[in-house]
């Protein structure tokens, strides 16, 4: 029987960053992943050749200085790191009815673009996003407010987020803008979190949008580049990284968690068990309702899980570039009425009908310029949609019936129309177009629901109603989008905390500031920033795909 310091349960970034803080001080660390590939959200995979990341999309604050360039600094990780700059005149692009409306980077060029499009609402565009940043600075503020007299002054640090945190995003933006498109634009980015505009909560958008205020970056070699660097660091500091190990259970003996049994009825022991899975199957399938007080079973019962998803991954043998298509991200609306689309999108009738009414479209080559042969572009095609959707195969133990075939045509044709009222002509040249559903969120991420954001970030949800990193049963933790922070920032800052609350420690203590680390940044649409080796790697890309295969 093996024994640990530490066992991680799933290899999402929330659990690497975990792995990363424990390793570095000594502990003798060992990560669990149930999928053949580490990575959880963030991993990549390949279809014919061609890469995929299903998770990862886009990351913020990467700037030097910037949040999430220091904190991937200080876990050791930024040198093994490259990321490209998105389309800074429009790393997203509004399609909504016939026009797009692009969002630059940066807080003025954003104002300035918008107030020329809506002129009648400039100040209070200026005044609308300045209560964004406000709201963000102050929900980030009040976890480093320390000591009494800070404390006490919380209302006043934090008056803006008092005034308006209980309040949904709908009826936020109404009281400061009027115009329907502009609320739309404004609200194009409730993809990030999942929530309609009446349902969202209005600091976690304002969380959101404020991570994007300086712009998107990708990563090079897409999510699972990410994953890459943050596995690398784990094994120089010791730690193991196994895959294909599905953990049944968590042993509990004297109310202590003590160590897991896997599929095979191998056991591991640990000190301490810390869970990257959602908080329903760590508690519900993994450790079972009787080792679970009252009040974790009452808040487990009440708890909603984030929408789930359909993830077209396409390539397409097209030169996209003449449509406009490139790295900024595309946000597809039928039309400006986010409540009534995020409404169709819930009904359980995904097959039916020719398109859906709103999407989001991720062309990876044209944000890794690395990834691209040539001749082939990768597209990621999201659409959210209900569980239940899949209802008649979600008891199923083997769902790869002929009717889960026929219907994943059918969304597929829906999703490619949509791609063709932004790329005419793409449906006649489909390279491949391979469709993920909720059932396929859930073999690969073992997601309660095929959820992809955890739990749904309503106000009942966030902040201080969130689960916490140190559960009730003692030598277990929690971390992932379900604690802290959703998204690729959030999750690993959320493992960051898990660690610091096993070492007794603040997470600023358990980051350590590390001078030869740098992240390096490049622009994706300027190659005149690109060092030589990015020329030779993409050179040597187009090349292996021109050359004849031997036979």
């Amino acid at each position: 029987m093996e024994e640990f310091d530490a066992i991680i349960i799933g290899s999402g970034v929330g659990g690497l960053a975990t792995a990363i803080c424990l390793a570095q001080e000594g502990k003798k660390v060992v990560v669990l992943e149930q999928h053949y590939v580490p990575g959880g959200w963030a991993h990549s995979f390949t279809l014919n050749g061609q890469r995929f990341s299903p998770g990862v999309h886009y990351v913020g604050l990467i700037d030097e200085g910037q949040s999430t360039n220091e904190l991937y600094k200080k876990l050791g990780i930024a040198n093994d790191l490259v990321f490209f700059r998105m389309n800074p005149k429009g790393y997203e692009h509004c399609y909504i009815k016939d026009e797009v409306i692009d969002l630059p980077a940066g807080i003025d060029n954003l104002n300035t673009v918008l107030a020329k499009r809506f002129p009648h609402e400039a100040k209070n565009i200026k005044e609308y996003i300045g209560l964004v940043q406000k709201v963000s600075f102050e929900l980030q503020l009040m976890p480093k407010l320390k000591g009494f007299w800070q404390k006490i002054t919380v209302p006043f640090r934090t008056k803006h987020f008092g005034k308006f945190a209980l309040f949904p995003l709908k009826k936020v933006i109404g009281w400061h803008v009027k115009d329907p498109l502009l609320k739309a634009v404004l609200n194009i980015q409730c993809g990030d979190h999942g929530l309609p505009p009446s349902r969202a909560c209005f600091p976690v958008h304002c969380s959101v949008m404020s991570h994007y205020f300086d712009g998107g970056f990708y990563p090079m070699g897409g999510g699972g580049g990410i994953v890459k660097a943050m596995t690398s660091s784990l094994k120089r500091k010791g730690g193991l990284v196994r895959v294909k190990q599905k953990v049944e259970k968590i042993i509990i003996e004297n109310k202590k968690a003590v160590g897991v049994q896997l599929a095979d009825g191998s056991v591991l022991k640990a000190k301490t068990i810390v869970s990257n899975a959602d908080p329903s199957i760590t508690y519900l399938k993994l450790i079972g309702e009787e080792h679970l007080s009252k009040s974790l079973l009452k808040k487990l019962s009440k708890t909603k899980y984030s929408v789930t998803s359909l993830i077209l991954f396409l390539t397409l043998d097209l030169d996209v570039t003449q449509f406009g298509i490139d790295s900024g991200n595309i946000w597809y609306l039928k039309d400006e009425e986010m409540d009534e689309h995020f409404e169709q999108l819930m009904k359980n009738d995904i097959a039916e009908g020719i398109d859906f009414p709103a999407s989001f479209i991720s062309c990876t080559t044209l944000k890794d310029p690395t990834s691209f042969n040539g001749r082939y572009h990768n597209f990621e095609v999201v659409t959210f949609i209900n569980y239940n959707s899949f209802k008649e195969f979600n008891d199923l133990e083997e769902y790869h019936t002929e009717q889960y075939a026929k219907v994943k045509e059918r969304v597929v044709q829906k999703l490619l129309n949509t791609i063709e009222k932004i790329i005419p002509g793409a449906k006649n040249n489909v390279v491949q177009a391979e469709l993920g559903t909720p059932k396929t969120n859930q073999f690969y991420i073992n997601a309660t629901n095929g959820n992809v954001y955890g739990t749904e970030k309503t106000l009942n949800q966030v902040g201080p109603f969130s689960f916490k990193n140190k559960s009730e049963i003692e030598n277990l933790f929690l971390c992932g989008a379900s604690t802290l922070s959703h998204g690729v920032g959030g999750a690993t800052h959320s493992g960051v905390a898990a660690a610091a609350a096993i070492l007794n420690r603040t997470p600023d203590q358990v980051l350590k500031e590390d001078p030869t680390q740098h992240l390096r940044i490049y622009d994706a649409e300027d190659q005149t920033t690109w060092p030589s080796w990015i020329h030779t790697k993409r050179a040597d890309k187009v090349r292996n795909f021109k050359q004849p295969k031997e036979v």
